[in-house]
């Protein structure tokens, strides 16, 4: 019975150290410096605005805040 335990217990372990490694490598593979850009629909869904008349076009505030508008 101790040994069921055991073994379930190191079961357990290895199973969550593998998302957590699982979760690790995706998040490095993602690419570095890729340019965000969102629509201006995309950026007032997000609770911003579309500065599109300003240099640089970006979206104000709300969850996309500093993204270039496309």
């Amino acid at each position: 019975m101790r040994v069921r335990r055991i073994l379930a217990a190191v079961i357990a372990t290895a199973a969550l150290a593998g998302v957590g490694l699982t979760g690790a490598a995706s998040a490095s593979a993602a690419p570095q410096g890729a340019r965000s850009y969102v629509t201006p629909s995309q950026c007032k869904q997000g609770g911003g605005t579309p500065a599109i008349n300003e240099a640089g076009n970006y979206c104000k505030g709300g969850t996309h805040d500093g993204e270039q508008v496309d």
